[in-house]
Order: C-alpha cells, then structure tokens, then sequence
C-alpha cells in the first residue's frame, strides 16, 4: 500500500493521502528531521521556505500530526529529496530506529502503568544509552507477561470490548457514512426542511415513520432508559420531572435507534455496547442533521469560531451531545483531529475519544474508563476556577506534545462531571477560546508530574492520615450481568420491566 501510495502520489495534489495508503507518523518526522539536518535548515528556516509556521513542523517531526499530500512535495522540493524519500517506511538511521522504539514503549499502556519517569532522548544521548534502555524495557517486558486478570470477568470482557470499539470509532474518525445516510433518508421522508433544529412534529413524523407512539408513565423502572411495547409499539419515557424535554428526545431517538438499525437482543458484551454506540450515534445524528450542522461548522471554520457550546443552542441538544457530533463531523468534513472527554470532579474517565494523539492515561490492559487523568490538564483543573460553571479554555504542555481544551461542568449532575473537547495547539486556531491564556504542564504518567504529595507533606502526614473512602459505582467493571434466565439486556432488571407493562395494560 505503501509503494501505491508513492504512484498515486502526483494526482491526488488536493487529497489527503490517507484516502490512498497509511503513514507511521513517526518514521514520517524522523525522515523529515534527517533531510532538514543535511541540508542545514532550522525549524524557523524551513518554515519560512514553504510558509509554516516552525511549532507546526516540530510537530511532524515528533510525529504528532501529518501532512497533507501538496506539503510532502513542498517539503521534497526544498529539501532536495523526492517524496518517496519522505515517505519510505524505514528509519532514516539506527538512531532514529532507537528513538521511535524508545518511545511506543513508553507509550505502551503496560509501561505508563509502571509510572516510570518519561525519558526525552535529546542530542547528548549515546546511541548506547538508546541502546541499554530500550534493552531492558524489551526484558522488563519479558517478566511480566503474566496476569492476574480473569479474562471471563464481566467486567474485563467489558474493558477489552470498549478497547476494540474505540480502535474501531478512531479507524473510521467516528464517522459512521451508513448512518449518516439512513438518517438523510428517514429525514427526507418526514419532510425535514434541511436547516434548524429538529421540531417536535418532525419527531412525532419519525416515530409513526417506523410504527411507533410516545407515551410519558410514572414509576419506570430506574434500571431503564425507555421500555417498549414491540406488541402495541409504544415507547415508555419517564414523566417530563424525571426526564426534561431536551433529554427525552434524546431516549426516544435512541430507543428507535435500534430498530432503524436491525439490532437483535444480544447477550453478547461487545455488541451490546456496538449498539449502544450505534443507537446513541443515530440520534444525534437526527437532531443534529448532517448537511446543516456541517454548513454551520464549515462556516465557524472560516470565522476561526468553532464552539460546542453554539452547536449545542442551534440544534437543541445536550452539550454532551454537541460534544459527540462535533467528533462525528470536524475530521471527515474539516480535516481537524479531535479529542472528547466525559470525567467526573476525581477526575476518573467515563467516556474518551481521541484521534489527534492526546495521550490519555491507560490501564495495564489499554483501557482508559476508570483511570484517572492528570491533575494538571483543562477537564480536572475547570472544577477548581472561580466559576467552575463557566467555559474553561486551556493549553496543556504534554510528553506528547502540546494540546488546547475546552471543559463544560454540568452542574446538574452530582457528582459533578466534566465534558472536555480539545485539539492539537497548532489546530486550536479554528476554536473559540484559542486565544486564552491558561496554560499548565504535564508529565503524567510520571508519577513526580501529580501523583505524589510534595516531601515535606508527605513526612509531616505519612502514618497519621487515615482517610475512609467514599462509596462510588464501579465504572471500570462495565454493565453487571444477570442470569440469562433473569435478564437478555445487560444491567435491567426484567421482573420490574414486565411488572411495569402489566400495570400499563391494567384498566
């Protein structure tokens, strides 16, 4: 794919070349840096010659962004090398071998779990030193490829499904195309006037489009979203005090979700979270339609005024919501990588998305729900600002380079959660809030960065604190499974949900 990619190469000037092959990003800086070196540029230099700016082209060489087609034969053209040189899948030399080496191993869930201190090799490092380290990492490696995990738990069948599907939402940039156009359909069919926020007729006019009514009932059991009545097919939702109007259209849409979708009652772990994220992705997809909503960030694009908060108002939705769509959409329509967060005031991850190399914190398995993030980042810093309700901008120096964030607290939640955008710095520019001028720096997982208490608090404490911990849900473990013979739908309690349909067809 490789060499096809280097045919293709002078007709495909106003694509991106992900469209015709894959590029290590980091081979990809290295190569860039060695041909920079021989012929004598700086960053500032080679910058001025193809009009970049040089923070932007530190970040190819360290590998954390990549380059459109048209800039790689910019960069060839004035380094005196072809593309293909640019492009090869070889290290440029043994060093530079070393150092991509050096750091996918300490990027490796397993070794950012061993909090071992982040290593930066810089120009006054032997090769030999690269050498010994990356040595003894393979041998750390070769010690500890045993687990003390069952890997029929609930809970780790959950962790590794969630890490397969969020491989699988970054592969496709979370841009799921058949939904996206099943959805147009549906909207076309029910006369949607393709601008503004869905209307509530509209919703009425999608929910007959499959056969079903909404129907407000008391008493729904709390293990339950919405219950349907496939027989009468009607869509329980709880009263509009248990469930506002804003979140409702949420649950009803993503309750005919399933249906539009062809799910199948599964109790299976992995594809009942598939249907989730499936369902979820199909409702707001209908109330944030796809042709206005990306007409409406094209628009913020060229103003440099992208807002999850303006998406949120026009279309109707939860910022959370908001959050998402703009996940679905900036990458396949704007070319921008994207990062989304959903933590609590601990900081612990309940929901991630990342395709712009953030580097969020991973359990040993390579999860991310349940660890927590760093205390020096935008989304944990918001809970501590004068008014943690109001928008918090921030940029955040990280071992993998520098990223900008914007964090909403929901203060009708309790406790408080966090939902966080963010995108490379050299991206920010297309964002609201980019100017501002907070800015923090991160070593994590570098236990020295945030995990530990300054020494001389530690001596005045250690042996005295006893602190009892609060009771929580524990999110890492994924939904509980009942007996097949209680329950087919992860987490529901299925004696409250036939009691509950009974008591609606009571007289």
């Amino acid at each position: 794919m490789q060499y096809l990619l280097l045919i293709l190469l002078p007709f495909c000037e106003k694509n991106d070349y992900k469209e015709y092959g894959t590029m290590d990003s980091l081979v990809f800086g290295q190569r860039l840096r060695y041909y920079r070196k021989r012929n004598g540029y700086t960053l500032t230099e080679l910058g001025k010659l193809i009009n970049r700016p040089a923070p932007y082209l530190s970040q190819l060489e360290n590998g954390n962004s990549e380059p459109r087609v048209t800039l790689v034969s910019q960069l060839a053209s004035v380094l005196d090398c072809t593309p293909a040189d640019l492009l090869d899948p070889e290290p440029p030399t043994r060093r530079a071998q070393l150092e991509i080496e050096l750091r996918r191993l300490q990027e490796d869930p397993r070794n950012q779990e061993r909090k071992l201190p982040y290593v930066r090799p810089s120009t006054r490092m032997g090769d030999e030193v690269l050498e010994h380290i990356v040595g003894l990492y393979a041998a750390l490696d070769d010690d500890s490829q045993a687990t003390t995990t069952d890997p029929n738990t609930a809970g780790t069948i959950a962790r590794h499904s969630n890490i397969g599907l969020r491989r699988e939402m970054r592969d496709r940039n979370n841009y799921y195309e058949e939904i996206e156009n099943l959805v147009n359909e549906i909207l076309e069919a029910v006369n949607y006037p393709g601008a503004g926020p869905v209307s509530e007729r509209i919703l009425v006019d999608v929910c007959d489009y499959f056969g079903f009514s909404v129907r407000r009932a008391e008493n729904i059991p709390h293990s339950t979203r919405s219950i349907t009545d496939q027989r009468e097919k009607v869509i329980y939702i709880p009263q509009r005090n248990d469930l506002p109007t804003r979140a409702s259209r949420s649950v009803v849409l993503q309750t005919l979700g399933h249906y539009a979708l062809d799910h199948e009652v599964t109790d299976d772990i992995e594809e009942y979270l598939r249907q989730r994220i499936e369902s979820n992705y199909f409702a707001a997809a209908i109330l944030a339609p796809e042709k206005p909503a990306v007409t409406f960030l094209q628009n913020a694009y060229e103003t440099h005024d992208i807002s999850v908060e303006d998406l949120q108002e026009i279309f109707y939705i939860s910022y959370e919501m908001a959050g998402h769509r703009l996940t679905n959409l900036a990458t396949k329509h704007l070319g921008v990588t994207i990062h989304f967060l959903r933590s609590d005031d601990e900081g612990t991850v309940w929901k991630a998305y990342e395709n712009d190399g953030v580097p969020l914190p991973r359990g040993t398995d390579g999860t991310i729900e349940g660890e927590h993030l760093c205390r020096n980042w935008g989304t944990r810093q918001a809970f501590h600002t004068q008014d943690s309700f109001s928008l918090h901008y921030q940029y955040t120096d990280t071992p993998s380079g520098q990223f900008w964030c914007v964090t909403h607290v929901e203060a009708d939640r309790f406790p408080h959660h966090a939902v966080t955008i963010g995108t490379t710095a050299d991206q920010a520019k297309w964002f609201r809030g980019s100017d501002t001028k907070r800015f923090s720096t991160s070593y994590c997982p570098d236990k020295e960065c945030c995990n530990t208490a300054r020494a001389s608090v530690r001596q005045h404490w250690s042996g005295v604190a006893w602190p009892s911990a609060r009771d929580r849900s524990n999110i890492t473990s994924g939904l509980p499974l009942l007996p097949k013979s209680f329950s087919r739908f992860p987490g529901v309690d299925m004696v409250e949900v036939y009691e509950f349909l009974e008591r609606q067809e009571s007289p």
